[in-house]
């Protein structure tokens, strides 16, 4: 297993302010954040909606991305379920991937170091 991992969260927008507090509480040291439309398997439709058959609706949505110690990632995951959670779809989706490599540009640190 790698020793740095990324986490993305693809959620609502409205979400944002509360998931940044929240990382930012447990020590998470950075994120990227691109503004992008998007669905899951609803297709992009309304709770109510969910059983007609639509063709897909992208819905504007915010991916943040953050890089993290591997050993982080079960405690982040449970913070960030507990910050989008609402029981409604359209709460998001958590993708982990592992990392090779990380290299601070400015120093040269890298791996951890790098975070």
């Amino acid at each position: 297993m790698s020793e740095i991992s990324r986490i993305d969260i693809v959620m609502g927008m409205e979400k944002f302010d509360g998931l940044r507090r929240a990382l930012s509480h447990a020590h998470v040291r950075g994120m990227t954040v691109t503004q992008v439309l998007g669905c899951g398997v609803e297709k992009g439709t309304k709770e109510y909606e969910v059983d007609e058959n639509y063709t897909m609706e992208l819905l504007p949505k915010t991916m943040v991305s953050i890089a993290v110690e591997s050993k982080r990632v079960p405690e982040l995951i449970e913070l960030i379920k507990q910050e989008l959670y609402t029981g409604h779809i359209g709460d998001g989706k958590i993708f982990v991937s592992e990392l090779s490599q990380v290299v601070r540009v400015r120093t040269g640190d890298e791996g951890v170091d790098a975070l």
